[in-house]
């Protein structure tokens, strides 16, 4: 998905037909980059739970309207409701629309993207835009954890390739090589035949070559890499997922790590405290901008920093 440096793919753009911005960086590519590791998947649900946590649902925005919204912020760095309306012009509720399919338009508003090409226009007034502000532009909301993604698929690619080096036989590959000339065609093709069997897990087995006549080193095999004495993987797989977790802004205690120590990673409830006290609750300030549309008896609201911690 990405080649190079991602500062590379940020960037704001008219569509081909010019009528809509085409966002900083691929949504649909943030969306599948959640299953390419454990960690860069868990978080940000594990942080939608911290803020439905604090979260007070009325009648102007339910729990699920907001579990969904709150999602969709911290994968894209920006969350879209609809405003639902009454006669008077009040806005009675905030329904949640999928970011991933939310475009802001050249001349004002908003269009959603449907399937077969087809498409759905928002006036400027009837959609709720919640954005991380990014500093290189203000239409579209970036996540923090961009400067991370080349760590992520690096870690990715470290595990695909511990799959493959198992389906391989549990060795990175050799050369077979022969130069004898006593090695009829027919003892060649059998020995191709013997190496394709011996792929696969558990499959590698001892050969036996009977050649009349040979010369020392008439067949040498010639390793391609040894793996498991340098067992990189480990240390890529351990730096990759802490610049992942750096990225999230996540404490190591609350996204699944094993201390490496006896003594742990402190007390957890604390730890809990603080990181929602510095993390969680901003982000809900920010989702506080529907109150100023919401009619007064459909407010949302939040759990105060002192029932937090009565309630842990």
């Amino acid at each position: 998905m990405l080649s190079g440096n991602i500062g590379e793919y940020l960037g704001v753009f008219l569509s081909d037909d010019g009528e809509i911005y085409k966002p900083p960086v691929s949504r649909a590519g943030l969306a599948k980059l959640l299953r390419a590791n454990a960690h860069h998947g868990a978080i940000p649900k594990f942080k939608r739970n911290l803020l439905l946590r604090e979260f007070i649902p009325s009648e102007g925005c339910s729990t699920q309207t907001m579990g969904r919204a709150s999602l969709d912020y911290m994968v894209f760095g920006e969350a879209y409701f609809y405003r639902d309306t009454n006669a008077f012009g009040e806005v009675l509720e905030m329904q949640h629309l999928p970011a991933i399919n939310m475009r802001v338009k050249v001349d004002g508003g908003f269009r959603m993207l449907l399937p077969d090409s087809k498409y759905m226009d928002f006036h400027q007034d009837e959609i709720e835009h919640v954005l991380d502000y990014d500093v290189e532009q203000n239409i579209y909301g970036v996540p923090d954890y961009l400067g991370g993604l080349q760590a992520l698929l690096l870690n990715e690619a470290a595990t695909l390739f511990r799959r493959r080096y198992y389906s391989n036989g549990a060795h990175a590959g050799y050369i077979f090589y022969t130069n004898d000339p006593d090695l009829t065609e027919e003892d060649e093709e059998n020995l191709r035949a013997q190496i394709s069997a011996s792929k696969g897990v558990g499959n590698f087995r001892s050969m036996f070559v009977n050649i009349p006549n040979g010369k020392e080193n008439a067949i040498q095999i010639i390793p391609v890499g040894d793996f498991q004495a340098k067992d990189e993987l480990e240390k890529v797989k351990n730096i990759t997922r802490n610049d992942v977790i750096a990225a999230w802004r996540m404490n190591p205690a609350l996204a699944g790590i094993i201390p490496e120590n006896n003594g742990g990673f402190g007390d957890i409830e604390k730890i809990d405290r603080v990181y929602t006290s510095n993390e969680i609750r901003p982000i809900c300030q920010l989702f506080d901008q529907l109150n100023a549309t919401l009619r007064s008896d459909r407010k949302i609201n939040w759990l105060k920093a002192k029932d937090t911690a009565d309630n842990t």
